[in-house]
């Protein structure tokens, strides 16, 4: 018996169905096939990276490296460098920021790396984290001690213009990308 080719296509649409193909997915996409919908769309994954962010991403690297190894192994020199005259009773507390910051480095370097926009976008949203809070604190110092430098203002400075960076980048890479 020759089969119909009304119930040839109902039987494909059958088909497709139970395959999962063919129809909408979350993000509205049409899979032609069960490979496509498996391997994805690379130019769906693609960032759209805007210019500087990984020359930024290399900074914010080796800032974060460069002050974890000298909070490790010169603790009295970098608080000595920030608050210009004062004394440290401990080391240990800079000593525990250069562990953190040397924890904070790696994810750094790695998500220098990476293409995925979430990992980028988490790194860059920590990053204005940290210098924002790092702000606070300076700043909330330098008004209950009342030493004001040339180091803290331009390491508040620094931070402040650290905050805006990171969070321009962040909003960059997590807008929708146009379409071609």
């Amino acid at each position: 018996m020759k089969k119909h080719s009304q119930t040839d296509l109902v039987s494909r649409l059958k088909t497709r169905k139970i395959l999962g193909v063919g129809g909408e997915d979350d993000d509205g996409e049409v899979h032609r096939s069960k490979i496509s919908q498996v391997l994805g769309n690379e130019i769906k994954f693609a960032v759209r990276e805007p210019l500087g962010l990984r020359v930024w991403q290399f900074v914010s690297a080796v800032l974060f490296s460069g002050i974890a190894v000298m909070a490790l192994a010169f603790p009295e020199q970098l608080y000595d460098a920030v608050f210009d005259g004062a004394e440290v009773t401990s080391k240990t507390p800079i000593r525990l920021y250069g562990g953190a910051l040397l924890s904070i480095s790696l994810i750094m370097w790695n998500a220098l790396y990476t293409a995925e926009k979430v990992i980028i976008r988490w790194t860059l949203l920590t990053e204005a984290c940290y210098f924002g809070v790092q702000f606070v604190v300076v700043t909330a110092t330098l008004a209950e001690t009342g030493l004001v430098s040339l180091g803290t203002l331009v390491l508040l400075a620094s931070r402040f213009l650290f905050v805006v960076i990171s969070i321009y980048y962040y909003y960059q890479v997590g807008r929708k990308p146009k379409k071609v």
